[in-house]
Order: C-alpha cells, then sequence, then structure tokens
C-alpha cells in the first residue's frame, strides 16, 4: 500500500466518535469460534461442525503475517501486511468475486487512512476494517443485484485458488453451499466461523442486535444444511 500514515499512538480519551470503537482485538493465531449462548438445533449440529472445520481451515490457511519485533508503535503499513489476506477472504466469502473482494477490501484500507488519527489504538483500526469489510459487500450485493444478467465469475487469484484447491471435497461443498445463503446470513456464519468473532463482535460489525445475531445464525445452519442436501442429490 502506498503512502503513509502517522504511527499509531495510545490514547485513554473517552470522547472518540466516528469510526465507532468496535473494542476487538486484532486477529492472531486461529482460534475456535465462540460458541452461541443455549444449545443450537440437533439437526444443525453436524452442518455446524462442517462450518466450523471448512472455515477454521481457511482462516489457518490466511493467517495474518506475524509481524517483526519493533519499538515504535503500529503503523498503517504494518495493519496492511498483516491483515489484508484474511480481510480478502473474508469478502471473498462474502461476494464470490475475487477482483471485487480485493476493492472491498483497498477501500476499507483508504477509509482507514482517513479516519486514523480518530482511532484510539490497533484494536480499533482492526474493528473499523472488518466493519468497512461487512459494509463495502453489502453495497456490491446491492449494485449486483440490480444488474441484469449478472453471472458469477469463477475465477480466482493465486492465492485463493492455492487455497480453494488444498479443500476437501466436503471443504468445497459448504463453500458452494455458502454462497448460496441470503447476504445477512452468509455474512453471520463468516463472521463466526472464519472471522472468530463472538454475537456481540458480529452485532458490532453488522449492526444488527444480538438477538438478530443469534437467530440470523440458527436459520443460516438450517439453510446450509438444506443446499448441502440438494448439492449431494
Amino acid at each position: 500500500m502506498h503512502g503513509s500514515a502517522e504511527p499509531m499512538r495510545h490514547r485513554s480519551t473517552a470522547h472518540e466518535t466516528n469510526p465507532p470503537h468496535t473494542g476487538t482485538a486484532p486477529e492472531s493465531a486461529p482460534a475456535t469460534p465462540p460458541a452461541p449462548d443455549g444449545p443450537a438445533p440437533t439437526h444443525s449440529r453436524a452442518v455446524e461442525r462442517d462450518v466450523e472445520q471448512t472455515l477454521g481451515h481457511l482462516r489457518t490457511l490466511d493467517a495474518p503475517v506475524q509481524p517483526a519485533q519493533k519499538s515504535g508503535p503500529l503503523t498503517l503499513e504494518d495493519l496492511y501486511r498483516q491483515h489484508r489476506m484474511r480481510l480478502i477472504r473474508l469478502a471473498i466469502l462474502l461476494v464470490d468475486e475475487p477482483a471485487t473482494a480485493e476493492d472491498v477490501v483497498q477501500e476499507a484500507f483508504t477509509g482507514l487512512h482517513r479516519n486514523w488519527g480518530r482511532l484510539r489504538d490497533a484494536a480499533a483500526a482492526v474493528g473499523y476494517l472488518r466493519t468497512a469489510v461487512v459494509n463495502g459487500s453489502r453495497s456490491v450485493l446491492r449494485r449486483r443485484k440490480t444488474a441484469r444478467d449478472y453471472v458469477p465469475p469463477h475465477s480466482v487469484n493465486a492465492r485463493s485458488a492455492e487455497s480453494l484447491a488444498m479443500l476437501s471435497t466436503e471443504h468445497q461443498a459448504v463453500v458452494n453451499a455458502l454462497s448460496t445463503l441470503p447476504p445477512r446470513q452468509r455474512e453471520v456464519l463468516v463472521l463466526r466461523y472464519y472471522g472468530g468473532l463472538s454475537e456481540i463482535e458480529i452485532s458490532e460489525a453488522t449492526g444488527i442486535s444480538r438477538g438478530t445475531v443469534k437467530s440470523t445464525a440458527s436459520r443460516a445452519l438450517e439453510a446450509l444444511q438444506r443446499a448441502m442436501h440438494e448439492g449431494r442429490r
């Protein structure tokens, strides 16, 4: 990413406004996504396990670049190197098209550059990027819905192709079924099982209530199970 921004310094002010601070920590080593409160429907247990294994595998393949030891504060370039690939994967899982996903992520970093001075710390910066990618993906899907004769492309960039080639047939089936879900359902599952976010963090990233996150996840798993069943016929 070209250009530079002033290194991010830790602040303690309590009167920050835009963009909102999500309170999430920078992504690090892959971890098991937090479980939703209460038991999931019995018929969704198997598909939930499939989704967790598939997106968890992609999460491992796309692990952020570990930063080298440095004495100074985190910079915009640091965030770009560490999180760009995982954010592109997040966008690909939401919009299907790698080139468009890269544009969405680039726009997110451009917005981060504009708002750099208002963000409190690295955690706020990563949360800002994640929310910007979700919102940018929504905009893409809205425009796509109004365009006639849209045909989803099947080409992928080199890194994405490498990752997908390493997926088993079962994992491929999950990714294919995921692409058939309505946008909100797809967002919730991707943020939970690929992003590793809690219900509260998903609520902050998507702008929907925690209760809606929970109910949407349940409906999404049921829809995914139906789509995978149809795909096996």
